[in-house]
């Protein structure tokens, strides 16, 4: 099926192609990124193909870079554990005093990967170990990345939490043979406001072609 995601503007992070492009969109082949350009253009070169209209800006999906600090080294309660856990991550002390078996640690994973989604993560960076947790991330369709010595800062699930968007971004968006459709959308409206707002602002974020979160 043959998609359009247009925006008030698309950031592809591409140091050879335009890397701004006012009213852009991009068109999503199954699971391909087809083309990119201004709506009017794809939606001319393409009239079939079904619209969806987002607010603010079109970037390439972020690299969260502390994979293992958040899933193997954080649980996420469930939201029927509030009262007992509260609905923040739960880490050190607190965490050591868990009964965590595989499947606890795999379903805190899973909720885990989805706060991920919800700020245009497609990716996380270091060595994963737990299985389950392995698992929970190879089923929401995140890759990944290695990682060279650990980065700085304490962990954050915001990609953006002081990186810039192009040292944040798995890929640049670029019309390539075979590319993925990965990306995410923030309802922002310019680059300076997103390195303000930080990725809490997305609003969808679409895996190989897949719309994986939107904000409701």
């Amino acid at each position: 099926m043959l998609t359009i995601h247009a925006a008030d503007l698309l950031v592809t992070a591409d140091r050879v192609r335009p890397a701004v492009v006012p009213g852009g969109a991009v068109l999503v082949d199954g699971r391909v990124l087809a083309g990119l350009g201004t709506y009017q253009e794809l939606a001319a070169a393409r009239p079939q193909a079904r619209v969806r209209r987002w607010p603010g800006l079109i970037a390439p999906g972020l690299v969260n870079p502390y994979g293992p600090e958040l899933l193997e080294q954080t649980y996420h309660p469930d939201p029927r554990e509030a009262e007992e856990l509260g609905t923040e991550p739960v880490t050190g002390a607190a965490l050591a005093s868990l009964p965590m078996t595989d499947a606890r640690w795999g379903a805190s994973a899973r909720r885990g990967v989805q706060r991920m989604l919800a700020h245009g993560t497609v990716a996380v960076a270091g060595e994963l170990r737990h299985p389950a947790v392995v698992d929970a991330v190879r089923r929401a369709g995140l890759t990944v990345e290695e990682r060279f010595g650990d980065p700085t800062g304490p962990p954050a699930l915001d990609p953006l939490a002081g990186r810039s968007l192009a040292d944040a971004v798995l890929m640049p968006l670029a019309p390539l043979d075979g590319m993925d459709a990965t990306f995410a959308v923030f309802d922002v409206p310019d680059e300076a406001a997103l390195a303000v707002r930080g990725a809490a602002s997305c609003v969808a974020t679409v895996l190989g072609g897949r719309l994986v979160y939107r904000r409701r």
